[in-house]
């Protein structure tokens, strides 16, 4: 259905989004599934680096503490009533068990005091659905949601209808990116990191291996054992040899987890025969990605869409935006009785 279809009336749908599905506890209001009127969003990075990662059981608690007044604030900026909204979307699927049950918990209670709608999203939609946001992107089109659970190409063939064209048969890009850059000691979440270390190498100085499936799915725990054991047996130095060292090491480890991501999206574009892709998920904040990205555009002449850097990364904004767009095509949309699901895909 044609987004004109979708937004042709007066006064704009306004649907209140909420994201929990990891360890950012955020909640947006987006108007017709496209503009942002209000965002917020309470980090737990500084909790995560004392644990070198997400502790699960921390992030829900951080969700209970945090989930009304990042409500109450994004209400505020707005100025908006809970009458003035349509509905009320949340993220179900796929995330961490508890982390999810407490949005979808605080998201029923939302719905059960207002009689506003429950609109239950998918989190990978919700990716595929930043694509829209300050944008007339319409379907079809092809996307590659990645990050750090997941690395999929998926035919976007209408607002509700996808089809999985690759997906990663055991560790997602973003995760491998997070656990050499743990390794490197570069923090937690490394993979900005490693990304700005690999904008300064040069990415042929290391030869690490690609795993190139004919099933067409993606395949990075070789790669991640490949430079696990390379820094087992090089001493990166110390200085300014270090620096030089560690920015070619960074260029190469991204070069081979860039490769197959745009070797997959070339052919899965020539065989779809779409013109436009869009990319989301945290892992395309890199700007080595991009970089990639573009020249793929430029050499098969397509349209390339990337959501704002704040829209790459986990947000409420793209589960608002599905949400509307479920709303009004009359799907996803929940009596109270939905359920978590940690493991579901798209």
């Amino acid at each position: 259905m044609a987004t004109k279809a979708l937004t042709n009336n007066k006064q704009p749908t306004m649907i209140l989004g909420i994201e929990t599905s990891c360890d950012d506890t955020a909640v947006a209001i987006v108007a017709d599934g496209r503009r942002v009127l209000a965002e917020h969003i309470a980090s737990q990075d500084e909790l995560n680096r004392l644990y070198g990662g997400v502790v699960p059981e921390l992030a829900s608690r951080r969700h209970l503490e945090m989930l009304v007044p990042v409500t109450e604030k994004v209400l505020r900026e707005t100025d908006l009533s809970w009458s003035d909204l349509s509905g009320v979307a949340v993220t179900y699927s796929p995330g961490l068990a508890g982390a999810l049950l407490t949005g979808l918990s605080f998201a029923k209670s939302l719905t059960l005091a207002t009689g506003l709608p429950l609109i239950g999203v998918n989190h990978l939609a919700g990716h595929i659905a930043a694509n829209y946001i300050d944008t007339d992107l319409e379907p079809p089109f092809l996307a590659l949601v990645v990050s750090g659970g997941n690395s999929q190409i998926v035919r976007v063939k209408d607002y509700l209808d996808f089809d999985i064209r690759a997906d990663t048969r055991d560790d997602a890009a973003g995760e491998v990116l997070d656990k050499i850059a743990r390794e490197l000691g570069l923090g937690f979440p490394g993979g900005a990191a490693i990304d700005a270390y690999a904008l300064k190498g040069d990415p042929t100085a290391l030869d690490f291996p690609r795993a190139r499936l004919d099933t067409g799915e993606f395949s990075f725990s070789g790669l991640k054992t490949a430079a696990l054991q390379w820094l087992r047996r090089n001493d990166l130095g110390t200085g300014e040899l270090r620096e030089r060292r560690l920015a070619d090491f960074c260029a190469s480890y991204m070069q081979a987890v860039v490769d197959p991501l745009i070797d997959n999206l070339r052919a899965e574009l020539g065989a779809s025969g779409y013109g436009t892709l869009g990319v989301s998920g945290g892992v395309s904040a890199s700007r080595f990605l991009r970089r990639e990205l573009q020249i793929l555009a430029e050499t098969t002449e397509i349209e390339l869409h990337i959501p704002a850097m704040r829209y790459c990364t986990d947000n409420a904004a793209m589960i608002a935006a599905q949400g509307y767009f479920q709303l009004k095509l009359g799907s996803g949309v929940y009596p109270g009785d939905l359920d978590a699901v940690a493991n579901l895909t798209l």
